[in-house]
């Protein structure tokens, strides 16, 4: 029996797969997951009703499970939207967690690199979170 955070099987079994430089997509309820995003990317429903779950709890489950090396946000018109991206950094010390137009994100999304896509039912504006997978240090 499993006892990290991250009990998820088809997310688990995407991230065993995934290496060095593979990118995971948490996706808020509003993110266009099937047009903005690679067709070759797992895609994992997690959107149960609207807020459960968010980015934040999908975040601090895999936090548990792989090494992150980077982070990307959709910049947002103003700091009135910058709380969310705060409780992700509170989840990824010593991360940079930068920023990128929407156009550009969504770009950087549709990458061959992106393995994995999670929807969530998240309903805060400017949630998405583009993680890239890190290495593990023995």
């Amino acid at each position: 029996m499993l006892k990290a955070k991250l009990l998820h099987p088809e997310i688990l079994g995407t991230l065993a797969r995934c290496g060095h430089f593979s990118r995971v997509l948490i996706a808020d309820g509003n993110y266009p997951f099937l047009t903005m995003a690679p067709p070759g990317a797992a895609k994992v429903y997690l959107n149960l009703m609207p807020g459960i779950p968010t980015v934040t709890n999908v975040l601090e489950a895999l936090v548990s499970a792989v090494v992150i090396q980077a982070a990307l946000v959709v910049a947002p018109p103003d700091d009135s939207f910058r709380a969310v991206h705060r409780e992700y950094a509170a989840l990824l010390p010593g991360v940079e967690i930068e920023e990128k137009e929407r156009f550009a994100f969504y770009d950087e999304v549709k990458s061959s690199d992106t393995a994995l896509v999670v929807a969530t039912a998240d309903v805060r504006r400017f949630a998405n979170l583009l993680l890239t997978i890190g290495v593990v240090r023995m």
